[in-house]
């Protein structure tokens, strides 16, 4: 065994599983290999990427992008060679552990709702976000929480909690439940209200300013995990979750939760596309005790009720696996069709001041016989506007002071929806659909000549472009770090 298949953490690991799902220990220990195998490559083509290490020659793609057949050792850790990074190694193993659970797990039934059948699809990308070595990190969950609330779970729970009226900001998020007289209500996710409420917030809850609530309510988790989809509703809740999912701990900012549904607002009156789909972040609210982010919530729509017949969502995490399944005839047409749904209205979006985070987890694409036809978009708070664009164009947006959201800077600004559409998002199609990539490149770089603000088009074509570096970021310790990579929007069309 190896530093990250260690018999010790196996064993524990096992020992969880044989408490709560004796069912899935041997399908565990025989997905092991394969779950470090696929946290090592990305691990693998991430270092080389990002300018790290050199760890062999590998099949080279756009954007410095490097993959790998195999991670070439057993254990991920040992391709970090001589850093060290002693929490970096605890996301790494706890990535493959995860990764192994989740495979062993039979696929969760779905409904018949839109919703519903977009999680489905959902847990389909096993692995998780299709860059990122640690895809599957849940750091601050055990065995038997991974069990009980992650993706592959049929359904989770999702609790309340009644604040003293005055200490709430924001939005009744939730008005289907009775407020105690002086105090509102905030959902929570269930593992949030009984595993950091109590340790952090005793004396508010001994006061009398904090009550945990015993009404429950059936919620189905999604990839996001801390976004939760209210069963038969078309609505979602998005709360606090305070673990550490790939290279964040998923609580939330009071800004977001002012923010989310100011930016929904804006992005209705600037949107004019049928063709777009808005997810509308319609309602949020925070407790500004503690750090502020622990009892935070934000409503979202759905899709139900909203798509047409014979119109099918698919999220764009699944959307690379399901390629042969909807591409039907010349492959190099359906690219063309893709990148003529996405590209026209972002492109719109960019140059009017907002940097939609359109990377494949905020994107759900559409499709009527396998052929594009609306994109639906979600999850606003990783988003940037460009202050002076927006004002430009006559439009004003008062933001949650401090909010990282506005920018006066273009570099940021741009590379925002530069890395998530053109790297993480169109460059993964690409990848999987099997064609000539200077031939897919010249498709898009076609359709972004067509539609791309002359202010915008020479930064997307540029010789190189940033790439948002996800191991230096989790090695740092910060906030956004971006490399300089190939960029292969630089050949003409």
């Amino acid at each position: 065994m190896n530093k990250t298949l260690r018999p010790e953490r196996i064993a524990h690991t096992e020992a969880a599983l044989a408490v709560h799902a004796p069912e899935l220990v041997s399908g565990f220990l025989a997905a092991l290999p394969e779950a470090a195998d696929t946290v090592g490559r990305r691990l693998r083509g991430a270092l080389v990427r990002e300018g790290l290490r050199d760890t062999g020659p590998g099949e080279r793609h756009g954007f410095g992008r490097v993959e790998y057949p195999s991670a070439g050792v057993s254990d991920p850790v040992d391709l970090l060679g001589e850093i060290d990074a002693p929490g970096f190694v605890a996301e790494i193993r706890n990535a493959v552990m995860n990764l192994a659970i989740a495979m062993a797990r039979p696929p969760a039934k779905v409904g018949d709702d839109p919703d519903e059948q977009v999680i489905g699809l959902e847990r389909l990308a096993v692995s998780g976000h299709n860059l990122h070595p640690c895809g599957r990190t849940r750091l601050g969950w055990d065995t038997g929480d991974v069990l009980a609330h992650d993706l592959e779970t049929e359904s989770t729970r999702l609790g309340f909690v009644a604040v003293r009226q005055e200490l709430l900001v924001g939005d009744d998020v939730f008005p289907e439940i009775d407020k105690p007289a002086g105090y509102a209500v905030q959902p929570v996710h269930a593992w949030q209200r009984d595993n950091v409420l109590p340790g952090r917030y005793g004396d508010l809850l001994r006061s009398g300013d904090l009550r945990i609530l015993d009404e429950e309510r059936v919620v189905i988790p999604t990839a996001a995990l801390r976004t939760l989809l209210l069963p038969g509703t078309g609505q979602y809740l998005k709360v606090s979750l305070d673990i550490q999912v790939t290279s964040t701990r998923r609580s939330i900012s009071i800004a977001s939760t002012r923010n989310g549904p100011a930016v929904s607002r804006l992005l209705h009156r600037l949107v004019d596309d049928d063709r777009l789909l808005l997810m509308a972040e319609t309602a949020g609210a925070a407790v500004p005790v503690g750090s502020g982010r622990d009892l935070s919530a934000i409503r979202r729509d759905g899709l139900s009720g909203r798509l047409e017949p014979g119109e099918r969502a698919i999220p764009g995490g699944a959307l690379p696996l399901l390629l042969d399944e909807l591409v039907r005839g010349d492959r190099a047409e359906w690219l063309r069709a893709y990148a003529n749904l996405v590209v026209p209205p972002l492109m719109r979006l960019t140059a009017q001041g907002v940097a939609v985070e359109a990377h494949l987890q905020n994107c759900l694409p559409t499709f009527v016989g396998g052929r594009p036809h609306r994109l639906a978009l979600r999850d606003f708070a990783g988003l940037r506007l460009h202050r002076p664009r927006l004002a430009a164009a006559g439009h004003r947006i008062d933001l949650w002071p401090g909010s990282v959201v506005g920018t006066d800077d273009l570099g940021v600004f741009r590379a925002k929806i530069g890395y998530t559409l053109f790297q993480a998002h169109l460059g993964e199609l690409v990848l999987r659909l099997g064609l000539d990539e200077d031939r897919a490149w010249r498709i898009i770089r076609a359709v972004v000549d067509e539609h791309a603000a002359p202010a915008d088009h020479a930064a997307f074509t540029a010789p190189t472009v940033p790439h948002k570096a996800l191991v230096r970021m989790r090695l740092a310790g910060t906030g956004d770090i971006y490399v300089p990579v190939r960029n292969p929007l630089h050949a003409p069309a």
